[in-house]
């Protein structure tokens, strides 16, 4: 649990592309300079900014050695940099930052979405779009569960999103904003082995949460997010189960 595990975080790619393909509809003409696709994972979102932007020179940047090995082999850009985003800067201020789901992951929001701001080139853009799952029974679960079996033991830090409307606040002193949520409805199909909503969040939200237990520990605690997950998402009767999953969005130009 070091690190990230592209194929089981790729095992949804359609779910998590729709909203960065929703995120991308939303970004304005830009400006000279290249595209940063920033907590960039997999790549999967590289070949449709590339297909925006053919252009524009595409800059890949995530913390993860695994998640980069696999951006690379999708040939869509133009270099990729091992960063972390709490302390990453641009060799010159780009057109575009686009963060689709990674900003989640880092803290302290009203000083780092101000700060990305400021790095753009002038009438440059930030486009970002976060899960807002906090309050989801999904969540509120694997804290419940983290609790119980592990009582002290298991510290994972609030999701630092904000409300769509705190961004826009946070923002508009800085240039256009167009800020909004997203209910989506996932449709998870049945899995080999254990709940559909385990199988979904393991590769990303559960991951702080056994990412420092023994693998007996982690079996303890996946049989009982398992169990507990089965009475909040019961299946339909073709064995699928409804999801719902929140996404805040937002898009600055900077003036």
């Amino acid at each position: 649990m070091t690190d990230w595990e592209p194929a089981r975080y790729a095992a949804y790619r359609d779910l998590r592309l729709r909203p960065a393909l929703d995120l991308l509809a939303q970004v304005p003409d830009l400006p000279r300079g290249e595209i940063v696709d920033l907590g960039c994972g997999d790549g999967a979102v590289g070949p449709a900014l590339l297909s925006r932007y053919p252009a524009r020179s595409l800059v890949g940047v995530d913390s993860s050695d695994a998640m980069l090995a696999n951006a690379a082999l999708r040939r869509c850009y133009e270099r990729l940099d091992l960063a972390d985003i709490v302390d990453w800067q641009p060799d010159t201020p780009p057109a575009l930052i686009y963060a689709n789901a990674a900003l989640n992951w880092v803290p302290d929001h009203t000083t780092l979405i101000p700060r990305l701001a400021a790095q753009l080139a002038p009438g440059g853009v930030l486009a970002v779009q976060m899960p807002r799952q906090g309050g989801a029974r999904s969540h509120r679960m694997l804290r419940e569960v983290a609790e119980t079996l592990f009582p002290d033991r298991i510290k994972v830090a609030p999701s630092p999103v904000m409300a769509a409307g705190d961004y826009a606040r946070l923002l508009l002193p800085l240039g256009r904003v167009n800020a909004w949520s997203t209910d989506y409805l996932h449709m998870l199909d049945p899995v080999a082995e254990g709940h559909p909503v385990r199988a979904f969040t393991e590769s990303s939200a559960m991951r702080p949460y056994v990412k420092d237990l023994t693998p007996d520990e982690r079996r303890a605690f996946v049989a009982a997010y398992d169990e507990i997950l089965t009475f909040a998402y019961r299946p339909l009767p073709d064995g699928r189960v409804l999801f719902p999953f929140t996404r805040i969005f937002f898009v600055l130009e900077r003036s």
